[in-house]
């Protein structure tokens, strides 16, 4: 069993930056793909970016493309989503995600992740 555990949520202005960490407990961290997906109020959950579990492959949904960097550090057992220029539309809950086995791949569909965080609220005010 992997737990996983945001942090780095908070506040920010329009234009501002954040920074996440989704912290794993366990011993494979380097074969797991580690994913963000975010839901707002109202709204479904949807992808943001992932990172493949060796490093070698990310992926960005387009509405965040160029604004927001996925990275990991397997010795930390711990992945990193620095958000700049955030809009109000980034506004949501945003969870990280592990699926097993994925050292190459880059799972996009909540549904094919393993395990996931209890999530962490990031707010953009206007």
């Amino acid at each position: 069993q992997v737990q996983l555990v945001e942090s780095g949520g908070g506040l920010v202005q329009a234009g501002g930056s954040l920074r996440l960490s989704c912290a794993a407990s366990g011993r494979t961290f380097s074969s797991y793909a580690m994913g963000w997906f975010r839901q707002a109020p109202g709204k479904e959950r949807e992808f943001v970016a992932v990172i493949s579990g060796s490093a070698a492959i990310r992926y960005y949904a387009d509405s965040v493309k160029d604004r927001f960097t996925l990275s990991r550090d397997n010795t930390k057992n711990t992945v990193y989503l620095q958000m700049n220029s955030l809009k109000p539309e980034d506004t949501a809950v945003y969870y990280c995600a592990a699926k097993r086995g994925a050292p190459f791949s880059t799972p996009r569909v909540g549904a094919e992740y393993d395990y996931w965080g209890q999530g962490t609220q990031v707010t953009v005010s206007s």
